[in-house]
């Protein structure tokens, strides 16, 4: 992990910077989060991780929650949820889509880093990150950090982040062909849908912002194992999947999938 404590710091203002930039077009610019595919796919484990609870009191933290596509979710699902996210703009379109739910006092936002979080010990029966990881500086103490917060019986649900096969090499020649295709025309086909539907997609530096989403330096998913094994976890499993990334359908996506890898991956863990 990071000890650059200064580049530490340009990755966090890099995610502010990002964030800002679309913040207002979030939910356009990312097909791999609300497609439909994407959004059943999403609430079947939320579901999922809310029969694992145990004794569950139906306290939720959602962290780096964004617009709120799992905070909506939760709170649909009966939970009381703090929501924390690191974007100004970000938590205002949250306190404006759900501010029924805050002032009912079953939403409460936080604008802040993840690492200045300071609750009680074993406050939440659920804590979920989708999203997030690849985005922080230093995912291995967050997420030690975070399993203080996960009460006993409770489960940590960590999603969308790259799969180890995402930035590996397949099998055989043709499945190497394949990725490279489909992974060269998704951002082709997303920039046609956005010409069809008139959007003028600002120009954004993701490359501080996605700092493990790299092949340089990719997220370590032993790394989350250890953790989950160090803190006694009493169950956790990765599971891999293949997510849809564009508005319009990419042709080479069946192809796809029969002969490479999935390239995405999903953690439920409980304590």
């Amino acid at each position: 992990m990071l000890k650059d404590e200064t580049l530490k710091e340009k990755i966090h203002q890099a995610n502010v910077s990002v964030h800002r930039q679309e913040a207002q077009y979030y939910e356009l610019l990312h097909p791999e989060v609300y497609s439909k595919q994407e959004q059943k796919r999403i609430t079947a484990n939320l579901k999922t991780v809310d029969k694992l609870v145990v004794d569950n009191q139906k306290n939720a933290l959602d962290v780096g929650a964004g617009t709120g596509n799992l905070t909506g979710k939760l709170l649909q699902m009966g939970y009381k949820v703090t929501a924390i996210d690191i974007s100004v703009e970000m938590c205002t379109i949250l306190q404006r889509r759900y501010d029924a739910y805050v002032k009912n006092n079953k939403l409460t936002i936080i604008n802040s880093p993840i690492e200045n979080l300071a609750f009680d010990v074993s406050k939440f029966d659920l804590i979920t990150c989708y999203s997030v990881l690849h985005h922080l500086p230093d995912y291995v103490t967050a997420l030690r950090c975070l399993s203080i917060l996960l009460k006993k019986g409770g489960v940590i649900y960590v999603d969308h982040e790259a799969s180890p096969f995402y930035w590996k090499t397949e099998s055989s020649s043709l499945a190497n062909l394949i990725k490279g295709i489909y992974f060269h025309l998704n951002p082709i086909f997303n920039s046609l849908y956005f010409q069809i539907i008139g959007l003028k997609v600002p120009s954004i530096d993701y490359s501080l912002s996605d700092y493990w989403h790299k092949k340089e330096h990719a997220l370590n998913h032993k790394s989350i194992e250890e953790i989950f094994k160090k803190e006694n976890y009493e169950y956790s499993k990765r599971t891999d999947y293949y997510q849809s990334s564009t508005w319009i359908p990419n042709p080479l996506s069946i192809i796809y999938c029969l002969l490479c890898r999935p390239e995405m991956s999903y953690w439920i863990a409980k304590k």
